[in-house]
């Protein structure tokens, strides 16, 4: 049977997926249950009950003035973006359901996902900067986001100030204040407080509720965004969007990921905060691609059992090292010494985590002996594995520092850097201990 003219202008619409179920009977269904199922519906995808890898660069559109209306989203000439896929440096479906399902972790409104933390940091950063503003920041921060804000945003007239992170209320209102009055002699604006807590590599926390009354104290309610990367601890045992930060961020390739066999970023917050960064996104590429994300949905599904699993083994072994004798401290979250950092943690973190600092007696050679020792834990950068990981901050990820801004942040010759996996606990403490032993 020929078509008729109305079929052709009046095209079958595409299929919406089932409304998300997100409680029953009134009860708020958690996390870990929605990563089973939210935001796919198998009905689109042939029944599938896992979301298929959906390997195309471009999407077809029902008709031209669909295609019109979508790129009238993504361009900006009408307000809420784009009402369905149309190529794939924007978006895809797998990225999509990531990204829905990376906002139900933190309780954020809106999520963009990244084919890494850094690119995530960096196109956030320049979606929110001008030339003439001013970030403030604490430390210390990874490496390579304290690089790219101090040597490649300054080549753009983007200045910073930074705090260490256990600072106080006091303190935090003067270094907005000459933030501010930084940002006015440049003609700008202070345009981003970013944090990284706990810190890299030391695992010194922020306050994120005094850096908030902070800001509104300075630079008012309606100042910059605070964004934070909550890479150690979450999604799992920090929620920031609770305490006062506007924008998370994280580095999927650690405990989201989970598995070391991937490299993806995300930020998540409230779309005023993620809307101008999706624009940029847009333009400049920087999405994973969508068998990363199908990696990460999968990761999502076991990331509460890895995390709790990894900080059972931490515990363990840090009070193992805890008493050794060839050890001088630990940076562990789960014995904090000092009463302003335990405060913080008490407010803010719901459990310590799995990566810590071991401070071995001695210096770069002693460090050097533990790590060259080590059987079952692998020598290796990264983090939040089901592996267990050691590494050497000061001449490895953090080499770029200078030295005596390594010094003042401590980060020291001595200083190792563990990521806890998900192996037998006590397999560990013996290979940390004959390690330990040849020092």
């Amino acid at each position: 049977m020929a078509e008729t003219s109305d079929s052709i202008d009046t095209p079958t619409p595409r299929r919406k997926p089932k409304p998300a179920i997100e409680e029953i009977a009134g009860r708020k269904l958690k996390p870990a249950t929605l990563m089973m199922g939210h935001g796919f519906d198998p009905a689109l995808s042939e029944g599938s009950l896992k979301p298929p890898i959906f390997q195309t660069s471009t999407f077809a559109f029902e008709n031209a003035a669909a295609g019109k209306r979508h790129f009238e989203g993504i361009t900006g000439k009408r307000p809420g973006g784009a009402e369905g896929l149309v190529y794939s440096r924007f978006n895809g479906p797998n990225q999509e359901i990531l990204e829905d399902r990376l906002g139900v972790w933190d309780g954020a409104e809106d999520a963009l996902a990244f084919s890494s933390g850094m690119t995530a940091i960096c196109v956030m950063m320049l979606a929110l900067c001008s030339a003439g503003d001013v970030i403030v920041h604490s430390g210390p921060l990874y490496a390579a986001s304290e690089g790219f804000v101090a040597k490649w945003l300054s080549k753009y007239g983007v200045t910073y100030v930074d705090f260490p992170a256990g600072a106080t209320r006091e303190e935090l209102d003067a270094v907005l204040e000459q933030a501010k009055a930084q940002a006015e002699q440049q003609g700008g604006k202070v345009a981003l407080v970013y944090l990284e807590s706990p810190g890299n590599p030391t695992n010194a926390l922020v306050d994120i509720e005094a850096v908030s009354a902070s800001r509104d104290a300075v630079l008012g309610e309606d100042g910059p965004p605070i964004a934070i990367d909550n890479t150690f601890l979450g999604p799992l045992w920090q929620r920031p969007l609770e305490h006062g930060a506007d924008v998370v961020v994280y580095s999927l390739t650690k405990y989201v990921g989970g598995h070391s066999d991937l490299v993806a970023g995300s930020i998540a917050g409230a779309k005023k905060w993620i809307d101008p960064v999706r624009a940029l996104r847009n333009t400049m590429g920087g999405i994973c691609d969508p068998n990363t994300a199908w990696m990460l949905m999968r990761s999502l599904e076991t990331v509460e059992l890895r995390m709790q699993r990894a900080g059972e083994n931490a515990a363990k072994v840090c009070e193992f090292l805890g008493d050794h004798p060839k050890v001088e401290g630990l940076g562990y979250l789960g014995m904090i010494s000092d009463a302003r950092q335990q405060d913080i943690y008490n407010r803010h973190c719901l459990g310590a985590g799995s990566t810590f600092s071991v401070f071995i007696k001695g210096g770069e050679e002693e460090s050097f002996r533990f790590l060259d020792s080590l059987k079952i834990a692998k020598l290796a950068v990264s983090l939040g594995g089901t592996e267990t990981l050691a590494s050497h901050p000061a001449a490895m990820t953090h080499l770029s520092v200078p030295r005596e801004r390594r010094a003042q942040l401590g980060i020291t010759d001595n200083l190792v850097r563990i990521s806890i996996g998900i192996e037998d606990a006590d397999d560990l403490i013996a290979d940390f201990d004959q390690a330990l032993a040849a020092v």
